[in-house]
């Protein structure tokens, strides 16, 4: 039996992940790669973290989005799950906004973190 958890995302975009993991410090590799669980049963993923304990999580494509997928037993992350996810998800739309909003020729004129751990993003484009 499976001990696999898959937690639904918003996570679209597999750039924007990379980026956002990046970003907070998290080491992964880039898949297609197998995410280790509960009695060496595993689970394929295109984004896996390895955990000290050999359980590892990953993010799945399930044809929507990318799922979280982990043996949640063997969680082993400074943050909680809701948090970890929390701050993956927040990292990611600040990528995925500052990517889309490149392509159409904004820039970044101002940004700041607010103390509640919102982000504000000023962007402008200058008319030709």
């Amino acid at each position: 039996m499976s001990h696999f958890s898959q937690i639904k995302t918003q996570i679209r975009n597999l750039t924007s992940l990379q980026s956002a993991l990046t970003e907070l410090g998290i080491d992964w590799k880039s898949g297609p790669t197998e995410v280790r669980g509960y009695k060496g049963l595993t689970h394929n993923a295109e984004v896996a973290i390895a955990q000290e304990n050999g359980y590892d999580i990953g993010f799945a494509w399930n044809g929507q989005e990318y799922s979280l997928v982990a043996d949640l037993q063997y969680w082993q992350q400074p943050w909680t799950v809701n948090r970890f996810l929390n701050e993956v998800t927040q990292r990611y739309a600040y990528h995925t906004v500052v990517n889309e909003t490149a392509k159409q020729g904004f820039q970044i004129a101002e940004q700041q973190k607010n103390e509640d751990g919102s982000i504000r993003v000023v962007l402008q484009r200058w008319a030709s």
